[in-house]
């Protein structure tokens, strides 16, 4: 059975500043910000969140259908997709369009600012959960608003358990848009920063949202994370990365362990387990997609780091 991923695909254009944002940005100044960054380093890497939560379910094992819309400019991309065989059955083109493009610029402290350009994702409701077939489990992950509104909506009508992962999509939707959200999904995940602000929109704490749904995870980044399930806190351990080189899609990769032991049938304290293992894996290469570990490894490294195995 599949797990039908709905969401972005782009191409992230990531730039390391070596320094600190803080450094440069006067908080007194900041209704007259007008800042420049000097990045000497620069790189081009296959991403969104639909292509990086696919390309780590692929890593474990997983059977991944990715549900989005590309532009013009897709070629590339679909190559490396054919090469991981990955499918693209449900990933439709519209013509006139650019594939959605992240601009990342991150600083020594990990600290990010995005310009996101989400151009064919604008068009992302003419996809439709049950154009797919053999579904068993999905995720809405960020992606244009009609789209993630829809795709929920025919999850819950379909009777298929997912996810809502709304990312840096919050500020698209209202109250009652998240709080809805909420409670047609199984599982909610967010990091820490919009966990603070769906609770702001919406107006209610943490552990209210867990109540209406099966469970509402937050990271938070090294310090691990918690999981919200059956009236209970669970914190769960991140290992210690081996190199600090880059977070883009480190939270993606979180999500794609979570998915993976969903479906497998695990306690939350494995599952989240293996998603802290990915994020950390993810963390210590460029990229979101670049990171090669194999099943073996990743069950390898599971054991090193909280001394029982799993299979995969």
């Amino acid at each position: 059975m599949h797990t039908l991923i709905c969401g972005s695909l782009a191409y992230d254009i990531i730039m390391v500043f070596d320094d600190q944002f803080k450094n440069h940005i006067l908080p007194e100044q900041i209704d007259i910000l007008n800042v420049s960054f000097l990045v000497p380093e620069m790189r081009r890497e296959y991403g969104g969140c639909a292509g990086n939560i696919a390309y780590n379910l692929n890593l474990l094992g997983g059977s991944p259908l990715i549900m989005a819309t590309v532009g013009d400019d897709f070629d590339s991309y679909a190559s490396r997709l054919d090469a991981l065989g990955l499918s693209q059955q449900h990933i439709r083109r519209m013509p006139g369009t650019f594939t959605g493009q992240a601009f990342i610029t991150t600083d020594l402290d990990d600290n990010q600012i995005t310009a996101f350009h989400p151009g064919a994702m604008g068009f992302s409701e003419q996809n439709h959960v049950l154009d797919a077939q053999g579904v068993a489990l999905g995720i809405v992950s960020p992606n244009g608003r009609a789209g993630m509104l829809q795709h929920a909506h025919e999850f819950h009508a379909a009777g298929i358990p997912f996810m809502f992962d709304p990312g840096q999509g919050i500020p698209m939707f209202g109250s009652d848009e998240l709080l809805n959200f909420t409670r047609q999904a199984d599982y909610v995940t967010v990091n820490n920063y919009e966990a603070k602000l769906f609770q702001d929109k919406t107006g209610k704490t943490i552990e209210e949202l867990s109540k209406l749904t099966r469970a509402f995870i937050v990271t938070l980044g090294a310090q691990g994370s918690i999981i919200y399930a059956d009236g209970k806190e669970m914190r769960i351990p991140t290992p210690t990365a081996t190199k600090l080189l880059d977070p883009t899609g480190c939270g993606d990769a979180y999500r794609a362990g979570l998915l993976y032991g969903i479906q497998k049938g695990w306690d939350w304290g494995t599952s989240g387990r293996l998603a802290s293992l990915l994020g950390s894996l993810k963390i210590a290469s460029r990229g979101g997609q670049n990171h090669k570990q194999t099943r073996e490894e990743i069950v390898a490294l599971f054991q090193q780091h909280f001394g029982y195995s799993i299979s995969l």
